[in-house]
Formats: structure tokens, sequence, C-alpha cells
């Protein structure tokens, strides 16, 4: 969060469009791959230099250049430049702290989504941005570092099964943006059995190592709620644009992603509305736990009391004190005290206050 801070601080007074990176720098320098298809016709390698991409621009395949790492000034520029992208989308992709938005250029789609990913050895959710542009023959990605969820698109693509080599590439935007959509269900299905298992030892054996767990998932819980909400809009807002770019076939196939979202956005409500009423009950079984501890604390000392008022009453040292003078008044006050604390036991038993 301090060099997010710190890197925005470096953009206060510069004009619009001012290419800065924001973020963490995850990669040491971009990395850049391409894919270049029809439906006879397929290209797969990974470029030396920027300009090895720039001819596929003017060709009538269509062409997906994924950039791994948007820190780079350079190749962002030079990349926006001959694909014809606003100095504003060229911002916004290197803000990697953007929330899910969609921007209709004419000529070209911008959209932003959240990347959810299970990582860490504590299985925490990772979150990265991911930057899509697509227009009439070229689909553009940009992420923060190498790794995603799109393999099983590029082999779709490697094997020409399907329908994706015969469509543009408003096809491969929706097949992208589902891969993305179709991990949210497996980060929730992970968090979904954490919140089971949770839930069993909540009611269990619940510790306040538990109320930690808690808390962990209700910040997990709210960051698919920031990441999901805003891209159900972005979907609707690509499904209504009335523009070429967007096939009629595609709508379909958008709808159905619209849908998945939807449920997604049910899934998270429901697991926080779990983890909500988790917590107050956590807070209740502690809240009984102290009530206990207390009313068994508050018996004895009751029990204790007068017998505590006898010991000190015949403990006075006063001279003329006719009971210490029996011979049998130790014992008469020991029987006093063990007759009146087990007749204070049988009336709280009676009254089953314990």
């Amino acid at each position: 969060m301090a060099r997010n801070a710190s890197s925005r601080s470096k953009k206060s007074g510069l004009g619009p469009g001012s290419l800065v990176h924001v973020g963490r720098r995850k990669i040491d320098r971009p990395r850049i791959t391409l894919i270049d298809y029809d439906s006879g016709h397929f290209l797969e390698k990974e470029v030396a230099s920027l300009e090895e991409c720039l001819p596929f621009n003017l060709t009538s395949t269509v062409t997906w250049i994924n950039v791994d790492g948007v820190h780079d000034p350079d190749v962002v520029e030079k990349l926006g430049q001959a694909f014809g992208l606003h100095p504003l989308i060229l911002e916004d992709i290197m803000t990697t702290s953007q929330r899910p938005k969609l921007d209709d250029l004419e000529t070209s789609f911008y959209f932003v989504a959240r990347m959810i990913e299970l990582g860490g050895q504590g299985r925490e959710l990772v979150t990265e941005q991911l930057s899509l542009v697509f227009g009439r023959n070229f689909v553009l990605t940009f992420q923060e570092a190498p790794g995603d969820m799109f393999d099983p698109v590029r082999e779709r693509l490697r094997n020409g099964k399907g329908r994706i080599r015969k469509l543009g590439p408003d096809y491969l935007a929706y097949a992208l943006l589902d891969a993305v959509v179709d991990h949210y269900f497996v980060a929730l299905e992970t968090l979904g059995d954490r919140i089971d298992t949770l839930e069993e030892e909540l009611v269990r054996n619940p510790r306040e190592e538990t109320l930690h767990a808690i808390h962990a998932l209700k910040r997990e819980m709210l960051i698919f709620r920031k990441a999901v909400w805003p891209l159900r809009e972005v979907v609707a807002g690509i499904e209504r644009a009335e523009t070429p770019l967007i096939q009629p076939s595609t709508n379909i196939f958008l709808r159905d992603v619209y849908d998945h979202i939807i449920q997604v956005i049910d899934n998270v409500e429901t697991y926080r509305d779990m983890l909500a009423g988790m917590l107050e009950t956590y807070l209740s079984s502690m809240s009984n736990r102290m009530n206990q501890v207390m009313k068994i604390l508050t018996i004895i000392s009751t029990i204790f009391i007068p017998l505590t008022f006898i010991v000190g009453v015949y403990g006075m040292n006063f001279e003329h004190m006719p009971e210490l003078k029996w011979r049998f008044g130790y014992f008469l006050v020991w029987g006093v005290m063990i007759i009146l604390g087990l007749g204070l036991v049988r009336v709280f038993k009676r009254n089953q206050w314990f």
C-alpha cells in the first residue's frame, strides 16, 4: 500500500495521460507473446522486441498480443500508438489499482477486470488487474505478472477446436473474460470449504484463532465483492453497445457471462451473510462462556460470604464472648457453617442455577 501511495504522489501535478506506473513491480522486464490466427492459419511466439508485433495491425487475421508487466512506459506507449489507443487508456493500463470499468473508444473497446486466484501458503486471495482492448482485428491484454488462467483458451486456439478460430476478436475477448469469471467459481469453492470447516470449529471449540479466521474471510469476501459488482456493469455495457465490433452472435455468450457473474455475486453475498452470522455466533458463545464463569464465581462467593461473616465475628477477640468458653463451641461453629453451605448449594440446585 505504501508503494502505491508513493507512485501516486509521483503523478501529482502531471498532465492527463502521463505514463507513470502505479502498483507493485512483479516482473523485471515485460514479456510479450503473440498469437495470430484465422480458420486456416495459426502462429504463436514470444517476441523479442515490440517492433515484431507492429506489422500485425495491418493483417486481416485476428492478433492477440499479451503483455506481462505494465511498468515499462515505452512498451505501453509504443503498443498504444501502433493500435490507436488514447493516452488516458494507456495511463489506466499502468495504474494497477483500477476498478472494473468499460470505455467505448468507437474504434475499439477497453475494459478492466480483476483476476482472482488463491495463492501462497495460507491460500489467501491474490488479485491482479487485467486490462483488455479489442478492435477490428486485434486483442491486447496487459497483465501485471506472468501466469494466468488463459491456458485453456490458448489450447483451443492451438487445436482449432470449436468456433474460436472461426470468429473474430470480440469472441476472443469474451473467451478471455469467461475464463476470468470461471476462476471466480474456483476460488469461491475453496473459500466455501474454508467457511464450512470454520463453522464446524465454531460449534465444536471456538477459539481466538477462529475469530481471526472469520475476519480474514470477511476481508477476502470484500475483495471479491469489489471485483465482481462493477464487472456486471462492464459486461452489460458491452452487450448493449451498438457497434460493428461486436457481432450479434457474440451477445448470447456475453449474456451467459453476465449470468455467471450474477451467480458469483449471489454466492459472495451468501458467504458474507454466513460470516456475519458466524461472527455473531462466536461473540454469543464467548459471552455465554463468560456468563458461565461469572455464574460459578458468583455461586462460590455467595456460599462463602455468610461463612466469612461467621468467621469474622468469632475472630474479633472480644473478652466477653461466651461461645469461646464452650467446650464444643469450635465444633458447633463448624457444623453451622457446613449446614449453611450445604443449604445454599441445595437452594441453588433447586432453582437450577447450576
